[in-house]
């Protein structure tokens, strides 16, 4: 009787395990074959006609003549250039340079097409405050969106610091 008790109990024991080794199978092979997205990689576009809270909505750069009228909310201050120094830095400096006299001077510019001089007078002259926050949160031909990244009101900081660059 001893034996059968011990026959039974190994029984038991190995269904326990093979059971419990299919499940850790499954859970430790289940990442090897689901779909790897690395961040960056891809990137989700907001659906149409959605609206961030807090916030205005994102006129597409097809619009961009609409946008392009959009007076500048925020005044020219110090804490706003300040601001928008530091955003430049940040997000803009990689390929337009830290003067923000383009070509070549930013290091990803040096892979791409060569970029636009910020502080030339006649191309801030041709483009206003509305088009300048719109190619910022909308993009451009080459340059990417930085809506989602940034807010609309970190956008017209930006565009005051390089309204200020041209005045010097």
């Amino acid at each position: 009787m001893k034996y059968v008790f011990l026959l039974v109990l190994l029984i038991i024991a190995s269904a326990g395990a093979l059971l419990g080794g299919a499940v850790a199978y499954r859970w430790v092979h289940n990442m090897t074959q689901t779909v790897r997205i690395v961040p960056g990689e891809r990137i989700f576009a907001m659906p149409s006609g959605v609206v961030p809270r807090g916030t205005t909505p994102i006129i597409p750069k097809e619009q961009r003549e609409v946008a392009a009228r959009q007076p500048n909310p925020i005044k020219a201050t110090e804490s706003s250039l300040t601001v928008g120094r530091q955003h430049y830095q940040t997000f803009c400096v990689p390929c337009h340079g830290p003067a923000a006299k383009g070509g070549v001077s930013g290091p990803v510019a040096t892979k791409f097409i060569p970029t636009p001089d910020l502080t030339n007078a006649e191309l801030q002259r041709q483009r206003t405050d509305g088009y300048w926050h719109s190619y910022i949160v909308a993009g451009g031909a080459v340059m990417p969106s930085y809506g989602e990244a940034l807010s609309s009101q970190e956008a017209w900081h930006i565009v005051n610091y390089l309204r200020s660059l041209a005045q010097k």
